[in-house]
C-alpha cells in the first residue's frame, strides 16, 4: 500500500496533492538518519492538520522520539501508528516496554473522548 512521509522541516503543503492518493502519512517527527534524537513536538501540528483540517482518514504514523513521554500526545494529535527504537531496545525488558507504550497510547485516547 502507498504512502508518503514528510520531514520535520518540509512544509505540510508539499505533500498535499498527494495525500488523497495514499494509505499511510509517515511524520517524521526527528529528522531522519540516527536514533535516539530527542521529540519534536512542533511536528504534532502537522499531524492535527492531516486530521482535523484536512480530513485525512488513513494511518498516520510517527517515528523519532516516540517514548512512553511522547507517545500519549501522538495519540491525542491523530496518530495511530508509532514507530518506536530506543524506548524498547534500550530497556531491560523489551516487552515490557511494548506494553506501557501501548498502554500509554490508548489512555491517552480513552481520556480524550
Amino acid at each position: 500500500r502507498p504512502g508518503v512521509s514528510i520531514r520535520p522541516d518540509t512544509p505540510l503543503a508539499a505533500i498535499r496533492e498527494h495525500v488523497g492518493l495514499v494509505d499511510m502519512v509517515l511524520v517524521m517527527s526527528v529528522m531522519p538518519g540516527f536514533a535516539g534524537q530527542s521529540f519534536m513536538g512542533e511536528v504534532l501540528e502537522k499531524v492535527r492538520t492531516l486530521r482535523d483540517d484536512w480530513g485525512y482518514d488513513g494511518l498516520l504514523e510517527m517515528d523519532g522520539g516516540i517514548d512512553a513521554e511522547t507517545i500519549g500526545r501522538c495519540a491525542l494529535a491523530g496518530a495511530d501508528v508509532f514507530v518506536a527504537g530506543s524506548a524498547i531496545y534500550r530497556t531491560a525488558d523489551p516487552a515490557s516496554a511494548v506494553a506501557e507504550l501501548r498502554s500509554r497510547a490508548e489512555d491517552s485516547l480513552a481520556a480524550s473522548r
